[in-house]
């Protein structure tokens, strides 16, 4: 992965001094909050319900093992023992006192990481697939280019105040693991017929109060320019993206206003004024940046180990965990573990202090010292021998990171809510740990298959609930916790692979909501067909005997 040459750190280091003056301008009172609130949402600083939030950014989800442990150590020494991975691959700690802030972001620098943009009107924190570099399906590897755009819009002038928030994703597989087409720019990365690198941009995806599935608004761009017309896009946005409502503010919804195909024209109008330009990529800009992504010394290994295969056969539990959270690697003889941060009882995507101490520990002892962090708030070793995956899982197993349950109903997709948020509407940590308590039998659960299930705490959709096979969005009723119920979402790969769920009617109270969840699988239960996955059942009977079987028993019901 990256590393951080001079310049960089004299960067991160200089911000650090920045708000450290910032800070004690607030305490001593010489900054007001409003005059304050800016400073701290550059470095990541949000006040939540009952404390500040701190984002800290994690490049593409990529992590090396020290800075695993920093991450660690400050959940120890300035939070309540954890942090919270959220579907932006980044963490978040929820008990942070002002005063620490400056010595959190002087540790963070210590080890190449920092809080910029992961808030504000701004580009965000950019995402990759989990399994960039290892996958058996991946065309090209989109961390470089990830790190290149990551470069280009940190500390962009002409960015750093845009209409509303900005999300960009990369993908170089023929599997979408990112989730592109939800994201305000987004980049499929591919081979023309020659061979050369070239790139699809989309633009105007993102969920919210209004969910719309980008448009692919240029294919096939020379590698050359992925800079240049990312900047065009942004430009436009920047220009025509409304300001004097923040509801309408995102770039989707001024793609949707001039049609994707007129957006496309305004680009290509403005891409004229750029294109050729400075930020032309050239052959060694990629290359500099490239040097960081060369694959590990990888030992030359048999495809199967002895061993391995006979703890296959004889111990049936740890067989059900690589069926779930192992996938195939594209070097002979390894395996890549996403360890499961969802263990019954607990909020999806948290991990204690001395839980990321021990990813840390068996990175450095089995995955090369990195670690990944998907966006379905799950940690993930790359680069695993097979020979070494069944003292993995007996060590995982200890701290709680062994749960089978990768892509299964109990991997729910979930923001904080209600319980740290301070827009949120309802709860979604009891939500989701009543769910996690119904469906507690892991062999009926993995016997239902593939499912997504996602949560979210109000209609800004953090947890992706529109993309769930099953979504669940938390609503205000007259100052009451209700949750609204979709179908049929899914994340795909494609112009028609990720859709939007579709609400099946009145919200539910929190006590019916592990009732209902049971209705739905149990109509899927009894609808489905030789082995279907939930999409399946559900595109072929449609949402009504869902809904019939929901509300059937169900009194007058809620608006």
């Amino acid at each position: 992965m990256y590393q951080y040459d001079q310049y960089d750190q004299t960067i991160v280091d200089e911000r650090v001094a920045q708000f450290r003056d910032q800070v004690r301008r607030r305490l001593s009172g010489e900054l007001t909050e409003d005059e304050f609130r800016p400073l701290r949402l550059q470095n990541g600083l949000y006040m939540q319900r009952h404390a500040y939030m701190h984002r800290i950014a994690i490049p593409y989800g990529n992590l090396r093992s020290d800075q695993l442990r920093m991450l660690g150590r400050i959940a120890r020494e300035h939070d309540r023992g954890y942090g919270h991975f959220s579907t932006r691959t980044n963490i978040q700690y929820n008990w942070i006192k002002l005063e620490e802030t400056p010595e959190i972001l002087a540790k963070l620098a210590s080890v190449q990481m920092h809080g910029i943009q992961t808030s504000g009107n701004d580009i965000r924190n950019i995402t990759a697939d989990q399994f960039a570099g290892v996958a058996p399906d991946e065309i090209i590897d989109p961390r470089p280019w990830a790190e290149i755009l990551r470069q280009w819009s940190t500390f962009h002038p002409e960015f750093s105040w845009l209409p509303r928030k900005f999300k960009i994703a990369v993908s170089g597989s023929k599997e979408d693991r990112v989730a592109v087409q939800i994201h305000d720019l987004g980049v499929y990365l591919d081979r023309n017929e020659n061979g050369e690198i070239v790139a699809s941009i989309l633009a105007g995806g993102g969920l919210g109060r209004t969910p719309i599935v980008g448009a692919i608004i240029r294919r096939d761009l020379p590698w050359q320019h992925l800079l240049t017309y990312c900047e065009a896009v942004l430009r436009v946005y920047n220009r025509y993206g409304r300001r004097d409502n923040l509801y309408k503010a995102r770039i989707k919804i001024l793609v949707k206003a001039l049609s994707p195909a007129k957006f496309a024209q305004q680009v290509e109008e403005e891409w004229q004024h750029l294109k050729n330009g400075p930020s032309t990529l050239t052959q060694a800009e990629v290359d500099r940046v490239s040097q960081h992504f060369v694959p590990p010394a990888y030992e030359k290994l048999a495809d199967t180990d002895a061993s391995y295969e006979t703890h296959l056969l004889e111990n049936r539990a740890f067989a059900r965990w690589v069926e779930r959270n192992v996938r195939t690697h594209r070097v002979s003889g390894y395996a890549s573990v996403t360890l499961s941060l969802k263990p019954h009882g607990i909020a999806p995507g948290d991990a204690t202090d001395k839980q990321m101490e021990a990813v840390a520990d068996w990175a450095d002892e089995y995955a090369f010292g990195y670690i990944r962090v998907s966006h379905e708030q799950n940690l993930i070793l790359a680069d695993v021998k097979k020979r070494d995956l069944f003292a993995l899982w007996e060590k995982a197993k200890a701290v709680g990171f062994a749960t089978p349950n990768i892509g299964l109903l109990t991997d729910i997709i979930a923001c904080p809510g209600g319980d740290f948020c301070s827009l949120a509407n309802a709860k979604s940590i009891p939500i989701a740990t009543a769910i996690q308590a119904r469906f507690d039998d892991l062999d009926y659960v993995h016997d239902l298959g593939d499912l997504s299930l996602n949560i979210s705490g109000c209609m800004n959709s953090c947890g992706h609930h529109h993309v769930g096979n099953i979504g669940v969005l938390g609503v205000d009723k007259d100052g009451a916790e209700w949750y609204q119920v979709s179908l049929g979402g899914e994340q795909g790969t494609g112009a028609n692979g990720t859709r939007l769920g579709r609400v099946i009617g009145p919200s539910f109270s929190a006590e019916e909501m592990p009732d209902v969840v049971e209705k739905v699988i149990a109509t899927f239960v009894a609808n489905r067909i030789n082995g279907e996955r939930f999409i399946d059942t559900y595109d072929r009977i449609g949402i009504a005997p869902f809904k019939e079987r929901v509300y059937a028993s169900r009194q007058p019901a809620h608006a």
